[in-house]
């Protein structure tokens, strides 16, 4: 019993020394409820909805307050212009457009069905689907009222039927969503965790001492450091997306040219978050569990991937904007599903661009103070 005891408290003194270790051990269970708490939300809520009336009617009003009323849906704007509802669903400001016919009120007066179309941007085959549900089930409601409204009088009753068009992946195949999405998670990992390892390793082994001993200043020495791991993380992104493409029938709609930009803005960007990660640890043990932290879990949960942004709570919807995987799915997605041009999402270009300067900032920062 003394010896377990005497083992036991020379761990724990080993562990209280180690405050990295310790605060993962301890930040790491509280993080994950956090995030898993808040972030995980299966329900679709505040869907961005846009709306064609060529009508322009007290019934098309209505038929509009009865999406917006429902909470699921959240009205963007009016539009009328084909070339605008395009624009709108490219650029992603919008998820699903409204279009109501011409003489919707004189047809429901004339007791004559009525179709009312729905054109949902398919690049997210799970909430399309729930879109489509929301829509029938709303349109199913609004029929009810008018019967009911109409059966004092007892007059005919009137029926709306509704169209569903989901643009970009009509057969609503989740693989069209998915391996976007597992092309970010897997660059996001490799680019983060092997740059984080690389330097590391040279502390571990006491070569970093010579090297800061070399005549080398510390750009030239980044540079060196990343780029033969750039060309692999580059290599393997796009090996990945043409194995798709022949496995999965993923389509190429867009420009390649574009593609290739993004796919090196995302990565580099990566990198240097590895980077950053390696001029903080210490030991490749903490820069392997810090790097996965910093990468996986953000890819997974908080980058639109799996779960919506849009119902997600506020504060964590404003933590996915530090989440570069956020900005490189929408490029991914608009490039390689829906064929837009750069117009449609040169924010999310930039926001990676961004990311990418202030992460190789802070870390060439960190490195120059260890250089000295």
């Amino acid at each position: 019993m003394k010896k377990t005891y005497a083992v036991a408290s020379k761990e724990l003194r080993h562990i209280l020394r180690d405050r990295r270790s310790l605060m993962i051990l301890l930040f790491v269970p509280a993080f994950f409820l956090l995030l898993f708490g808040y972030a995980l939300n299966f329900d679709i809520r505040d869907v961005k909805l846009a709306v064609q009336d060529k009508d322009r009617s007290t019934k098309s009003r209505e038929l509009v307050s009865s999406f917006v009323n429902s909470g699921y849906f959240d009205l963007v704007g009016y539009v009328d212009a084909p070339k605008e509802l395009d624009r709108l669903v490219d650029a992603g400001k919008v998820r699903a457009i409204l279009s109501i016919p011409p003489d919707f009120e004189r047809d429901l007066a004339a007791r004559t069905p009525v179709t009312v179309q729905v054109i949902i941007d398919g690049d997210n085959a799970n909430t399309a689907s729930t879109v489509v549900g929301y829509a029938r089930a709303l349109i199913g409601e609004y029929n009810t009222a008018q019967v009911q409204g109409l059966l004092v009088s007892r007059q005919g009753i009137p029926t709306i039927t509704i169209e569903p068009r989901i643009w970009y992946n009509p057969q609503l195949r989740s693989t069209l969503f998915l391996v976007p999405g597992l092309i970010a998670y897997i660059s996001m990992i490799t680019a983060v965790v092997s740059t984080a390892l690389s330097v590391v390793r040279e502390k571990e082994r006491g070569t970093m001492e010579q090297v800061r001993m070399a005549p080398l200043s510390p750009l030239p020495y980044i540079v060196g450091k990343t780029t033969p791991y750039l060309v692999i993380s580059f290599v393997s992104a796009i090996t990945v997306i043409v194995a798709a493409m022949l496995l999965f029938d993923l389509p190429m709609r867009g420009s390649w040219l574009l593609l290739c930009l993004s796919i090196a803005l995302f990565l580099i960007g990566a990198q240097a978050q590895g980077l950053l990660i390696s001029t903080i640890a210490q030991t490749q043990q903490v820069a392997f569990q810090v790097a996965l932290l910093s990468s996986l879990l953000p890819t997974m949960i908080l980058s639109g991937f799996i779960f919506p942004i849009s119902s997600m709570p506020l504060v964590v919807q404003a933590i996915t904007h530090i989440v570069p995987a956020r900005y490189f799915l929408v490029a991914l997605r608009s490039i390689v599903l829906k064929g837009a041009g750069l117009g449609a999402f040169w924010q999310d270009e930039m926001a990676l661009a961004i990311f990418a300067t202030v992460a190789m900032g802070l870390a060439s920062l960190r490195l120059r103070k260890e250089w000295a």
